[in-house]
């Protein structure tokens, strides 16, 4: 039997706060640019950096780990789509595009974070792999095959190593020592020298 009163109101809590996710997230961004490991990202000093209540913070994410997933997941940016250009000038737009973006002060300062706890937090690693570099490799990858069917590279070359022989320099100079500029027309600089290498022979 029922009493026949009508069921009551679902609860609701305050609805999340946009202003306030973002702050959290760019206080992880900046602790970290300025140094700070995961180790050393407490929820409380996040707090303090963000401006808000920690309970601000555990409403959003249970722990630590889940909140830099987020912080990885905010780095994403698109790929811009092929331009028809050469395979030349799509090669050097791409890694442009890396040089301006991918490896950017912060976004360098993530990557090395991340690999410095790869062991220990796989699941940070796997979902930078997945946020942050696919994308990008597979977008470097279709060039490349474009330029073996058209002639313009080798086609007895191995794809992946030759991925990363365009994308190892900037890699090399924002992981390893982050006092080294990425100057206006690497990109250019090093498509060229390694097409050099690769190109097809007479």
């Amino acid at each position: 039997m029922t009493s026949g009163r009508a069921p009551a109101p679902e609860r609701r809590g305050r609805p999340r706060s946009a202003a306030a996710d973002r702050a959290i997230i760019e206080a992880v961004l900046r602790l970290i640019e300025e140094g700070a490991g995961i180790g050393e990202l407490a929820m409380e000093r996040i707090a303090r950096e963000a401006g808000v209540g920690k309970a601000t913070v555990y409403r959003r994410w249970p722990g630590r780990d889940a909140l830099f997933l987020d912080v990885i997941r905010s780095l994403e940016e698109e790929v811009p789509p092929p331009g028809g250009g050469s395979v030349r000038d799509e090669l050097v737009r791409l890694l442009e595009f890396l040089r301006r973006h991918g490896l950017a002060k912060r976004h360098s300062a993530v990557l090395r974070t991340v690999l410095t706890h790869v062991q220990a937090q796989p699941a940070v690693w796997r979902e930078y792999q997945e946020t942050v570099m696919r994308a990008r490799r597979e977008a470097l990858l279709a060039v490349l095959r474009r330029g073996m069917a058209g002639g313009d590279i080798r086609a007895d070359r191995d794809l992946d190593v030759l991925a990363d022989l365009f994308i190892g320099p900037m890699l090399s100079r924002a992981l390893l020592d982050a006092s080294k500029a990425l100057p206006d027309g690497l990109a250019e600089q090093i498509v060229d020298t390694v097409l050099e290498g690769v190109r097809q022979g007479p």
